[in-house]
């Protein structure tokens, strides 16, 4: 399949000798493209990137192995000679003119980074647990994306933090308190993401923020977490379709600001339903709960889904799992094993009709879809 950029330019092209365009307007629009294609990530580039990581992991996991056979001053010295070396040799190579290869060394070093505090630790048995080394690795991660301006780096250093996220919450290190410290990492990692020009960062950011509150509300206070992550999600949207413009401006996330509010409305109202869904329990809330996510997957639907297929995509998912719930809530009682598969095969094919109506009026023209 041709790439974008191919695409366009085939299409100035046709435009040209259709004379929709003069000669001037094709240079400008194919110079535009040109520059913004040396932005995006080429084949070579996915693939600097994923040697880098292998090549981190190796380095991981050859420290993990634990060299006795090695002095420990020369282990040392090694793994900050691979530090200096990733991060002196990327510089000079991204000034070079090679970034892929420079952005890869720079992850080589960040991995070598997080290693070398393991190493250490492990070595000179000093105190601490490790999620305190997963901070210090990606404070120093984070530092080194700052002052190399660095995409890839804080994309790293975000991930960093969302593992220690998860460590800390799922109670593998003998967590004793929430890790409330994510609600300063995130913002401080958001305004980092600008100076990096890291767009992927920020996305990323924003969805480790809403899995921050879905993990909260399951460890306390469900609903008081729930119901404004619902109503902020869902005035987000709201902003997000009707000031689309000077809301991407400030944020830059590529228009996607309505489907990451969908992601945390529908999560918010999964809270919710979870929370108030148990039979013994059972009351309007689920139900008022149900309405308002069916209602909000439709507008969604309607108000941004002709721009977005992730954002369709994602609000289909949302539908599937409220016709799920609301079965397993309110129906399963009614119905034995023989009626749970009818009823399920019901269910997916209004799914499937509504799912192929939706994409066909979607991709009709914006006359005949009025």
């Amino acid at each position: 399949m041709a790439s974008y950029s191919s695409r366009v330019r085939s299409d100035i092209g046709r435009w040209l000798q259709a004379g929709l365009i003069d000669a001037p307007t094709a240079d400008a629009l194919t110079r535009d493209i040109e520059a913004n294609e040396r932005k995006s990530l080429s084949f070579g580039t996915i693939l600097a990137m994923m040697a880098a990581l292998l090549f981190g992991a190796a380095i991981l996991l050859f420290v993990a192995s634990n060299w006795d056979a090695i002095p420990r001053l020369v282990r040392v010295a090694a793994l900050f000679a691979v530090i200096l070396a990733g991060y002196v040799g990327g510089a000079l190579l991204k000034m070079r003119d090679h970034a892929a290869i420079g952005e890869a060394l720079w992850i080589v070093a960040a991995a070598a980074f997080g290693g070398s505090i393991a190493l250490i630790g492990q070595m000179y048995h000093l105190t601490g647990d490790e999620a305190s080394a997963i901070v210090t690795w990606g404070i120093g991660t984070a530092l080194a994306a700052v002052a190399l301006r660095s995409n890839p780096l804080t994309v790293a250093a975000v991930g960093i933090s969302v593992a220690w996220l998860f460590v800390r919450e799922f109670d593998f290190y003998n967590r004793t308190e929430f890790p409330n410290f994510f609600v300063i990492m995130a913002p401080v990692l958001f305004v980092i993401s600008f100076w990096t020009r890291s767009q992927p960062a920020r996305h990323l950011i924003i969805l480790s923020v809403i899995f921050y509150i879905a993990v909260r509300g399951m460890d306390h206070n469900t609903l008081l977490l729930a119901i404004p992550l619902v109503v902020v999600s869902a005035l987000l949207f709201a902003v997000a379709i009707f000031a689309a413009e000077p809301v991407d401006r400030i944020l830059q996330l590529g228009g996607r600001l309505p489907l990451h509010a969908l992601i945390g409305f529908l999560t918010g109202l999964a809270m919710i339903q979870f929370e108030l869904g148990d039979h013994s329990t059972f009351n309007g809330g689920f139900a008022i709960a149900s309405v308002v996510a069916l209602a909000g997957i439709a507008a969604a639907i309607m108000l941004g889904g002709r721009e977005s297929r992730g954002l369709r995509w994602v609000a289909y998912a949302g539908f599937a799992f409220e016709l799920a719930i609301i079965y397993v809530v309110t129906l399963q009682s009614m119905l034995d094993t023989a009626g749970f598969f009818l009823a399920a095969a019901v269910l997916f094919g209004i799914l499937a009709l509504v799912i192929i109506r939706v994409e066909k009026r979607m991709k009709a023209p914006e006359g005949a879809a009025a």
